[in-house]
């Protein structure tokens, strides 16, 4: 080879090494078992990120560009457990959690990871925090504890509460303990762009993000003080640049592509064109138009083909209430019991509303904020995407598959789903 032909493939060569550790820094993938995001993780976030899961990938986007984690305050301990935001919101979880990782996490740091401080990781802080059994609702079911006062600052209840089952020891006179699974620290552009008065929190009580922050820290991460502005506002920015979304699937393919469904991928979310439904009930959602096949022949076809039947018959009943974004708390009863008796692993209160209802529930939900028996085990609507990162589902965990919530909506109203409606609903939630 010439000197002058080795200069230009040396020169090539150094060109496209210099490419690939740009795009490194702009877009990964990481496979299960090397993905979670520890704090003060030094590499940097970059602009997309993708992650392995059962059903494909779920995709992390940073719209405005890639991250340096040094001193951000997503990505750095605020307080004194060692924790930050980043350590309950997991890229790989789809920016909330997912319990088999949390397990994962407890073997590999022999339950020393931040994940598991006493304040919330474990059932109650006065257990023994090396005993794995002590967090065994945050290792099983994804929940962290929250304790909220009762009765609320201000406000006279119309109902009484008395705790009738505490497995954990954690509730007393003056305040309760519910365990949560944490919600998705992503696409609040976009909910926000669909309803501006969008509330924070199972149960609603945070009104903007920036207070949310402020309890986090104070809170979950026991900071000594409330952030700066600077931080919060740090904070705040990011999280509202960061969209989240299954963007592959092992029987689907590539789930966002120019010309594909508008509905599907972080990269639509991010550009306002993930409009759900049509308007019209029972047509086919026209996002989902293009994978509709009468006859599908082969298997990504035939898959494609169930999502879109799948849409259809979200649009028709679960879209009532799981819109773009909701500010509605509804009970849809995943937290309500049948009496004292139907008592599990989670504690159980008996709500006497002033009206005559008695009531059981493992979470008053909405209620242990506005004093009203109306709301007991309402919650507020939480976003679908990134569903198949972060099992198991419902605000206590209770659902350990897409399928098991299928099976408890039919159950619950009654819908009649035939074993193929309730697959292609299943297969319709695996790919948001």
């Amino acid at each position: 080879m010439s000197p002058r032909k080795s200069a230009f493939l040396g020169a090539a060569l150094a060109l496209l090494s210099a490419a690939a550790i740009l795009d490194g820094q702009n877009s990964r993938t990481y496979s299960v078992g090397f993905d979670w995001w520890a704090a003060g993780r030094g590499i940097i976030f970059p602009l997309a990120e993708e992650y392995d899961n059962a059903s494909g990938n779920v995709r992390i986007l940073n719209s405005q560009g890639a991250v340096r984690p040094a001193g951000h305050p997503f990505f750095t301990p605020l307080g004194a457990n060692g924790r930050a935001c980043i350590t309950c919101h997991q890229p790989a979880g789809a920016m909330s959690v997912a319990a088999d990782r949390i397990r994962q996490r407890w073997t590999d740091t022999s339950g020393t990871d931040p994940i598991f401080a006493a304040i919330d990781g474990s059932n109650c802080p006065d257990l023994p925090q090396a005993d794995r059994q002590s967090h065994s609702l945050l290792l099983n079911r994804g929940l962290f504890r929250m304790v909220l006062p009762w009765p609320p600052k201000g406000v006279q209840p119309d109902f009484r509460l008395e705790v009738v089952h505490d497995p954990t020891g954690c509730n007393t006179s003056t305040a309760v303990s519910v365990f949560r699974r944490p919600r998705v620290a992503a696409n609040f552009k976009y909910a926000l762009a669909n309803d501006p008065h969008f509330t924070l929190m199972t149960d609603g009580r945070e009104p903007s993000l920036r207070s949310q922050a402020i309890t986090a820290a104070l809170v979950h991460e026991q900071a000594s003080a409330t952030p700066t502005p600077e931080q919060l506002d740090k904070i705040v920015a990011f999280e509202t640049q960061l969209f989240a979304a299954q963007s592959g699937d092992v029987r689907a393919g590539l789930l966002y592509s120019p010309d594909g469904p508008a509905l599907l991928g972080p990269e639509n979310l991010a550009a306002g064109k993930a409009v759900l439904f049509s308007g019209a009930e029972k047509s086919l959602p026209v996002s989902m138009e293009l994978w509709h096949a009468p006859n599908p022949t082969d298997s990504v076809a035939v898959f494609r083909a169930s999502v879109a039947r799948g849409s259809v018959l979200f649009a028709a009943r679960c879209a009532v209430c799981h819109q773009a974004a909701s500010n509605r708390a509804i009970n849809i009863g995943t937290t309500m019991r049948t009496g004292p008796t139907d008592a599990g692993d989670l504690p159980l209160f008996r709500v006497t509303c002033n009206s005559g209802p008695i009531l059981y529930t493992e979470d008053p939900g909405r209620a242990l904020i506005t004093g009203r028996c109306a709301d007991v085990g309402a919650i507020v609507m939480q976003q679908l995407r990134g569903l198949a990162a972060r099992a198991p589902y419902f605000s206590n965990g209770s659902a350990p598959t897409l399928a098991a919530v299928v099976d408890f909506y039919n159950r619950r109203f009654s819908a009649g789903y035939s074993a193929t409606q309730k697959q292609d609903l299943i297969n319709f939630l695996s790919v948001l």
